[in-house]
């Protein structure tokens, strides 16, 4: 008996596409900004100075109204002891007077005694000298150099893990294909051009 049907069998195509784990990182970044401070040079000088005080000396050839009038008083007290010493003096020699002696007698000392007519000195050169102070010159020199100044801005690296990947396709379906093979069939059987009958034995 010839074979009927023809059953072929169709697999299933599958495609699969995969890609492996990786570890990306972004490479770190750095800024650099300079900044510049100017510097200088700086020079500061004072001469000498001198200082001439000349109130003592102005004062000795024309004193103030108050040296005036103190020295005026000082000079009057030593007048005074100095006029009661002479005085004093005067008289002693008065008691001692004696008649007959002559124009060598103590009044006649005492007329010609320079004290009756001193006069008051008069002074026109300065007994005082002026005091000279004087204050030592000063230089100070300051130079300052630039100064440079460095801001630096750093991006760190970052890491960035991407995970694995798998990727399934079906290309093709599982089938059966079931094909029939054989020739006509006729119903009844003896309808068949080529029908031989089934020889039936009992």
């Amino acid at each position: 008996m010839n074979q009927l049907i023809e059953i072929t069998t169709v697999p299933i195509e599958i495609e699969m596409k995969t890609s492996r784990a990786q570890l990306q990182y972004a490479k770190g970044t750095a800024e650099l900004e300079v900044s510049r401070d100017k510097g200088g040079l700086s020079i500061k000088s004072r001469p000498i100075q001198l200082n001439v005080d000349t109130f003592e000396m102005r004062s000795s050839i024309m004193p103030t109204p108050v040296q005036s009038i103190q020295k005026g008083a000082q000079e009057g007290k030593q007048a005074a002891y100095k006029a009661t010493a002479s005085f004093a003096q005067e008289g002693e020699l008065y008691l001692k007077a004696q008649i007959g002696e002559g124009v060598q007698t103590p009044f006649a000392e005492t007329a010609m005694s320079p004290q009756m007519y001193s006069q008051p000195a008069m002074d026109f050169i300065p007994s005082e000298q002026p005091e000279i102070t004087w204050d030592p010159g000063e230089m100070n020199i300051r130079y300052e150099m630039d100064k440079l100044n460095f801001d630096w801005r750093i991006n760190p690296t970052k890491f960035e893990f991407v995970p694995g990947d798998i990727e399934i396709s079906v290309k093709q379906r599982p089938e059966v294909i079931i094909k029939y093979i054989g020739g006509p069939l006729y119903v009844p059987p003896s309808a068949d051009p080529n029908y031989e009958p089934v020889d039936v034995q009992a």
